[in-house]
This record gives structure tokens, C-alpha cells and sequence, in this order.
């Protein structure tokens, strides 16, 4: 199904969310700088797209490696059907599991998961499986992270062509 209720991005708001991307702690006078645009245009930029649904707040990249959680693992999990909300909230309840996703195919979820050691790893993989509801899981390692989550390139590929806001032309390259 098509989600009919988009926000309209222009290579203008692409451009704000890229800077933000790479350091959300940019000030609005400093944006504004970069993007050769006016301070109110950032702020009803940013505004439009909180109230939109687009933002949904600004987030530190913590490294989980420095803060003494180095190992970092996914694990897919088969559910008995009925059970997903169950298991879901029991899994939130645990501090290692950063994020679950609902997924297609053989497996129901997709768990991130990090531990400071493999002991604690394994602890942990024995009281998911014991959670009711759970019939399998698959654990992979994580060894590297050679391209940490992005989302910068698909907004651009997704507002080719659509212009650099309303009047203002594109700042010239340096």
C-alpha cells in the first residue's frame, strides 16, 4: 500500500537534514549560514517537518563499544502466532535490546542486541529463548559496522529534481 500522506521534501529541506544529520547540535543562525538561506526559513523548515511526523527528535551516536557494551549481535526469532506483543514487551524489558523489528519470511522479529562480553551474550540468548512464546532463534555476531545506518542518500535520490525550495536558488559551490 502507498502511503499516501508523504511529506513533500525539497533539496532544500535534504540539504538541512543532511547538516543535522552529521551534527544535530547546529544552531539555526549557523544553518541558515551554510544553506545561504534566511534563520526563519531553517526554523519553519524544521518546524513543518516536526509537526509533519518527518522529526521525531534529535539523537546522540552513542558508541556502545567506548561505554563497555562491545559486542553487538542480531538475532532473528520465530514466534508461536498470537504471541508478538507478549514477547515484545517482555524483550523491551531488557536494557541489551536496542531495537526490534517486525519482519516477513520465516522469522517474525529482528532483535539488535548488545553486551559487553560473549558470556553475557549467551545469558542473554538463554532468557530470550525462555520467553514465552519464542520457538527459535538464529544469533549472528556482529563483526564491523562498515556502513552505520544512513538516511541522507535515499532523501536525496528521493527529491531529485525537486528543486531548492521555493524561490531561493542553490548556494553556489565553494
Amino acid at each position: 500500500m502507498v502511503n499516501t500522506n508523504r511529506v513533500a521534501l525539497d533539496r532544500l529541506d535534504v540539504e538541512l537534514l543532511g547538516i543535522l544529520t552529521r551534527d544535530a547540535r547546529v544552531g539555526v543562525v549557523e544553518l541558515a549560514s551554510k544553506l545561504g538561506v534566511a534563520r526563519n526559513t531553517v526554523q519553519s523548515r524544521l518546524r513543518r517537518m516536526e509537526a509533519e511526523g518527518l522529526l521525531h527528535g534529535y539523537r546522540l551516536d552513542v558508541d556502545l563499544e567506548q561505554a563497555g557494551a562491545s559486542v553487538l549481535a542480531f538475532m532473528a526469532v520465530e514466534l508461536v502466532q498470537g504471541r508478538q506483543r507478549h514477547v515484545i514487551r517482555e524483550m523491551s524489558a531488557l536494557p541489551e535490546v536496542l531495537e526490534i523489528n517486525t519482519t516477513t519470511g520465516r522469522e517474525d522479529l529482528l532483535v539488535r542486541l548488545a553486551t559487553e562480553s560473549h558470556a553475557s551474550l549467551q545469558e542473554l540468548i538463554e532468557r530470550l529463548l525462555s520467553i514465552s512464546g519464542v520457538t527459535r532463534a538464529t544469533t549472528s555476531l556482529a563483526l564491523s559496522n562498515p556502513l552505520p545506518y544512513r538516511v541522507q542518500p535515499l532523501l536525496e535520490k528521493i527529491t531529485e529534481g525537486a528543486g531548492w525550495g521555493r524561490s531561493t536558488p542553490p548556494p553556489r559551490p565553494e
